[in-house]
């Protein structure tokens, strides 16, 4: 293939929450990311781990309908990679602890392996996989 792409990259995933402020301490006090930015007038905050750029947007209804990957067109989850296995042991333990967190599986072999993954909910009702790839 010799043709270029039109684009370079992603610069940051858009995800509506059910709780800013709780999807907000799950990535700045869980994760450790850090709050670069907002917008008071469509509550929304913007986060980044350096590398990566994520806009919370705060669903404008008292009764959010939850996504349902298997049925629903939309994002179906994000991955998020860890620098090493224990990394990402540690990593899932901290947050399987943390309120409202649902883990939807622990780490495991991601198909055959070698990557290894776990999957969960952060507490606004979006999924995470954190995974951990030796190659």
């Amino acid at each position: 293939m010799t043709q270029t792409a039109a684009t370079q990259g992603i610069d940051h995933v858009g995800l509506t929450v059910s709780d800013l402020m709780l999807s907000l301490s799950f990535f700045t006090d869980c994760l450790g990311w850090e709050q670069f930015g907002g917008n008071p007038d469509y509550p929304s905050a913007y986060v980044t781990d350096g590398t990566a750029k994520l806009t919370l947007w705060q669903a404008k209804t008292d009764d959010p309908t939850n996504f349902d990957r298997h049925h629903n067109i939309g994002l179906h989850h994000i991955a998020l990679k860890l620098p090493s296995e224990e990394a990402l042991l540690s990593l899932f333990k901290q947050v399987s602890e943390w309120p409202d967190v649902v883990v939807e599986f622990a780490p495991e072999l991601s198909g055959k392996g070698p990557k290894k993954h776990c999957m969960l909910y952060e507490p606004g009702g979006n999924r995470l996989e954190l995974s951990y790839d030796p190659r």
